[in-house]
């Protein structure tokens, strides 16, 4: 197999695969913010989707396309001819599609196994990502944490509840808010809400505490090859909600962070460079933690603009710098 990456240029060919990037929201895409990064620098950048990828006889190939990026709300991008190339042709590879977490990403990951032992540089690493669920990997740090329980049983949940007052409870492979229910004690919807989260006791789920400082935002962190961004995205709920997720009407507001952000970053950041997590957002609220995500964590945008940042500029110097 001949490694095309040393039979050309110097330029450096960075791959990304993202959803489709004629649906995104420019100004407050993270991804984006990564691609008009890596052309700023120069780099040379190929486009797919988890469906152009595939594996021949033990290669992992893509149906990727050659990507311009401009920083406006349209007309923001220009592909050009689909050619199928092993993706050991890359130098680097962003993975950076969003949840769901399922068995159709796991496979995604499996190509992209084959893409980091042929020597490219995949953020996040895949195996890290397939380890690392989102929602389970508090589970690693609990001295940062609120009490919660993972269960399929929804007599656990309800003695949990029973325990704790007003908690919340949520699936473990969504995102952006979807399916996350706050329950409490008496509640007469609690029976139907568990049966349909847990799929009649088949599906496991997790529940937390709920914490009241979410009222105050859902502080999105982000950690760049093991060193905390020092001012948070506080999500904010919108009226007549609890969720502070931007994609469900929460308002993002800038704060620096606090001390004891700064102390669950020092519990996380070890276990995330071990596992050669480059790029991952905190989820705190309080003085809790209450997610590590690692697939495509977002708020590069909004911090950027409000802090005069370039955070993407970080995690290619990273990136770069394993090359």
């Amino acid at each position: 197999m001949t490694d095309a990456r040393k039979t050309g240029s110097n330029t450096l060919k960075t791959g990304v695969v993202m959803d489709p990037i004629s649906g995104i929201a420019t100004y407050k895409d993270s991804t984006f913010a990564m691609l008009l990064e890596a052309q700023r620098r120069g780099h040379e950048i190929w486009y797919m989707e988890p469906s152009d990828l595939t594996i021949k006889d033990g290669a992992a190939l893509g149906h990727m396309r050659p990507l311009s990026v401009r920083d406006e709300r349209v007309d923001w991008f220009t592909l050009g001819e689909s050619k199928n190339r092993e993706l050991a042709t890359l130098d680097m590879l962003l993975m950076r599609k969003d949840p769901p977490f399922n068995m159709d990403y796991v496979y995604t990951t499996y190509v992209l196994d084959l893409a980091e032992k042929s020597g490219v540089t995949v953020m996040n690493r895949p195996q890290a990502l397939r380890d690392a669920n989102e929602k389970c990997f508090i589970t690693q740090f609990p001295q940062c944490c609120v009490p919660a329980l993972i269960t399929r049983s929804s007599g656990e949940i309800k003695a949990f509840v029973k325990e704790h007052g007003l908690s919340v409870v949520k699936p473990l492979d969504g995102m952006g808010g979807e399916s996350i229910f706050q329950v409490q004690p008496n509640d007469p919807n609690l029976n139907v809400i568990l049966e349909t989260i847990t799929a009649k006791d088949h599906q496991l789920v997790m529940v937390q505490r709920y914490i009241p400082e979410i009222s105050e935002g859902d502080k999105r962190v982000l950690v760049v090859n093991g060193e905390p961004v020092p001012y948070a995205l506080a999500r904010i709920p919108g009226a007549g909600d609890f969720r502070g997720n931007l994609a469900k009407g929460g308002t993002g507001k800038g704060v620096p962070l606090s001390e004891r952000d700064y102390w669950i970053c020092e519990q996380v950041a070890p276990e995330l460079t071990r596992r050669g997590i480059i790029f991952a957002g905190l989820d705190i609220i309080g003085d809790w933690l209450t997610e590590i995500n690692v697939t495509s964590p977002t708020c590069i945008r909004e911090l950027d603009s409000q802090y005069g940042l370039n955070i993407a500029g970080k995690m290619f110097d990273a990136l770069e710098a394993l090359r």
